[in-house]
C-alpha cells in the first residue's frame, strides 16, 4: 500500500490495534507500521493469530511494537496496558463475525462485540485517548443476526460515549473522539465467500450459493484498510462512516465470475448448488437505517450517517442489564434487552429455538 494513501494522521502516534492478528487487523497493522507511528500495541486473544502477525513484523525488522495476548474484557490487564503505553489512537478490529456460528453462540458474541466495545470505550475515555475507531459492518443495519445486533449495540456505545472527558489523565485533555466505519464483505478475509468458492472450483465443484437472489457489498482488503485509516483521520466524533462503494453484487453472479476466471468456458462447467439462507443470513444487506441521513464528510470516499441518538440513561441502564444477562447466561432477558436498544433486530429461527427448544 502506498504511503500517500495512508495520510499522516498516525505519524508519531502510539496506536493500539485490537484484533491485530485477524485478517483485517493484521492488514491494518502492516499498513500502520509503514506510517511512522511512535509505537504499536498489538492486542489479540488468539495466540496463533498474534504469533503470526508478530512473526511478520519481526521479519520486516520492526521493533517499535508490543504483541499482547489479551481479552478486551480483562479490565485489570487493559488498565495496565493503558497505564504503561497511553495509546492515543485505537483501531478496534476485535470482533466475532461468523454469522451462522454466532446464532448458536449468542451470549459469547454479545459479550465480545457489545460488552467488549463498551469496556474498551470506557477505558479509552478514562485515560484520555484522542480517538477510537471501530470497524463495524453493514450487518449492524436492520440486523437479522445476533452478530449484527451486537455490532449495532457497539455502535450505539461509541455514539453515546464519544467526547467523554478523561477521569484520570490531565483534565485539560479533550474528550475521546469515538466513531465507527461500516464495511461490507471484505474479499480475502477469513470466512468470506471467495476463498470458499475458489476451493470448491479447484475440486471441480459443486459451488454452494445460499440463494439465487442473495447479494452483498464487496470490498477488497486493501480498500477496506484505506477506508479504516481514512475514517480514523476525520475530526468528526460521534459518527458512523459509510463508504462510497458500488452497487451490491449477487453472490450467484460472483460465483459465475470466479468460475470463468478459473478458465472454464462457461459457468455451467461447474455445478452451482443452492443451499438456502443460513441462520442469521439476509437476502441483501443495507448500509443505512431509515432514520439515518447521509451527509458528506471531509473525505470524498466516506459519507457520515446521521441519525437519532439513544437516550444516555436508557443506553447505560440497558448495557448494565445486558452485562448481567451475559454473566447469568439468561438468554431470554438478553434478547429482550437487545431488542429494546435495537428494535429493528429480528431474531432468527435458530436463536428462537434456543429460547424455546420445543420449536426446534
Amino acid at each position: 500500500m502506498n504511503a500517500p494513501l495512508l495520510g499522516t494522521a498516525n505519524n508519531g502516534k502510539t496506536i493500539l490495534v485490537t484484533g491485530a492478528g485477524g485478517c483485517i487487523g493484521s492488514a491494518l497493522v502492516q499498513a500502520l507500521i509503514c506510517s511512522n507511528p511512535r509505537f504499536l500495541i498489538l492486542l489479540d486473544h488468539s495466540e496463533q493469530n498474534l504469533h503470526e502477525i508478530n512473526l511478520q513484523l519481526a521479519a520486516l525488522g520492526k521493533s517499535s511494537y508490543a504483541a499482547i495476548l489479551a481479552d478486551i474484557l480483562d479490565a485489570p490487564l487493559m488498565t495496565e496496558i493503558f497505564e504503561r503505553y497511553y495509546p492515543q489512537t485505537i483501531y478496534h478490529a476485535a470482533a466475532f463475525k461468523h454469522v451462522p456460528l454466532m446464532e448458536s453462540n449468542p451470549i459469547a458474541v454479545v459479550r465480545n462485540n457489545a460488552l467488549g466495545t463498551w469496556e474498551l470505550a470506557k477505558t479509552a475515555a478514562r485515560f484520555g485517548a484522542e480517538r477510537l475507531l471501530m470497524i463495524s459492518t453493514d450487518k449492524a443495519v436492520n440486523p437479522g443476526s445476533i452478530m449484527g445486533a451486537s455490532k449495532r449495540i457497539a455502535e450505539l456505545v461509541l455514539l453515546g460515549l464519544s467526547d467523554s472527558k478523561p477521569s484520570i489523565a490531565n483534565t485539560n485533555v479533550a474528550g475521546t473522539k469515538m466513531s465507527a466505519v461500516r464495511l461490507g464483505n471484505v474479499l480475502g478475509s477469513h470466512g468470506s465467500v471467495d476463498p470458499l468458492f475458489q476451493q470448491q472450483i479447484q475440486r471441480g465443484g459443486p459451488v454452494t450459493v445460499t440463494h439465487r437472489e442473495a447479494s452483498r457489498y464487496f470490498l477488497m482488503l486493501s480498500e477496506a484498510v484505506e477506508l479504516i485509516i481514512a475514517a480514523a483521520a476525520l475530526d468528526d466524533s460521534a459518527s458512523i462512516f459509510i463508504p462510497k462503494i458500488c452497487e451490491p453484487v449477487k453472490i450467484m453472479d460472483f460465483a459465475q465470475r470466479l468460475i470463468r476466471e478459473a478458465g472454464f468456458a462457461t459457468p455451467r462447467d461447474i455445478e452451482i448448488v443452492f443451499t438456502g439462507l443460513r441462520p442469521g443470513d439476509k437476502l441483501e444487506e443495507e448500509f443505512v437505517y431509515a432514520d439515518e441521513a447521509l451527509q458528506p464528510s471531509s473525505d470524498e470516499r466516506l459519507y457520515r450517517a446521521v441519525g437519532p441518538l439513544c437516550d444516555p440513561q436508557v443506553l447505560g441502564a440497558t448495557l448494565q442489564t445486558i452485562s448481567e444477562c451475559v454473566r447469568e447466561r439468561n438468554l431470554a432477558s438478553l434478547v429482550a434487552a437487545l431488542c429494546l436498544l435495537v428494535p429493528e433486530y429480528k431474531p432468527s429461527e435458530t436463536l428462537l429455538s434456543l429460547l424455546n427448544p420445543s420449536l426446534a
